[in-house]
């Protein structure tokens, strides 16, 4: 069975923790992926190879794999560069993700410039690309690429306010690749609808992965009432 087969209407956790985080350790990450597993989860995505290799140890699912990195002058933060994806083919894991915004790129490229090297450099990899608008999937799918999901749906400066389930179903109504829900599906209906409007999976992080996300959500929400 392919990956996508083995990934269709199911659910991928992303398993992540950054340096500034309490569960920042690639061993935790590890933990947390086998958790996710034993939970029902048929995929995961991760950042680092440290995590990704850590991971491999645990969970034999499926590897969505990205490299977070912060270049002064760029916003583009997902597997920035054609250096991140060559550590992810090394690594080998199933599907490489990163930004397929329109933002310029730290080296200076486009989106297009710096797919067009990948794919020609890895012609037989899987690529997702991660957008914030339809017109960036569609561009995505044009230039070759396997997935689109909505995952910075809202977090580049011309997408603040789009809402990712609206995004989903505009994806599926005009692209023919497959589309992976990501980005705030946050609960068990969001996750639902995803598949519901066609994703072809639905990729939940923070709300089962990032436990002062979740303890935060709970704490705002014991302060909303003043108790006499």
């Amino acid at each position: 069975m392919c990956i996508m087969e083995q990934l269709n209407k199911k659910l991928i956790v992303s398993c992540q923790a950054l340096e500034d985080e309490p569960l920042h350790d690639a061993y935790i990450m590890s933990k947390m992926a086998l958790a996710a597993k034993q939970g029902g989860a048929s995929g995961i995505r991760a950042n680092t190879v440290v995590d990704i290799q850590a991971i491999k140890q645990e969970v034999d699912l499926p590897m969505i794999g990205i490299i977070k990195k912060d270049f002064p002058e760029s916003d583009v933060y997902i597997t920035p560069t054609i250096h991140e994806v060559d550590e992810l083919y090394q690594e080998g894991v199933d599907v490489i993700a990163f930004d397929a915004t329109k933002q310029e790129r730290p080296d200076g490229k486009s989106f297009l410039e710096f797919f067009s090297e990948v794919k020609a450099k890895y012609p037989e990899q899987l690529f997702m690309a991660d957008v914030s608008t339809l017109e960036e999937g569609i561009q995505a799918e044009e230039a070759g690429v396997d997935i689109v999901a909505p995952t910075l749906a809202g977090y580049t400066s011309y997408s603040k306010g789009t809402v990712p389930l609206e995004l989903v179903q505009r994806l599926v109504g005009n692209l023919s690749i497959p589309v992976i829900a990501e980005g705030n599906f946050d609960t068990p209906e969001k996750a639902r609808q995803a598949l519901d409007s066609g994703a072809h999976a639905v990729v939940v992080g923070s709300a089962i992965t990032r436990p002062q996300v979740i303890t935060e959500k709970f704490a705002e929400a014991v302060k909303e009432k003043t108790y006499e």
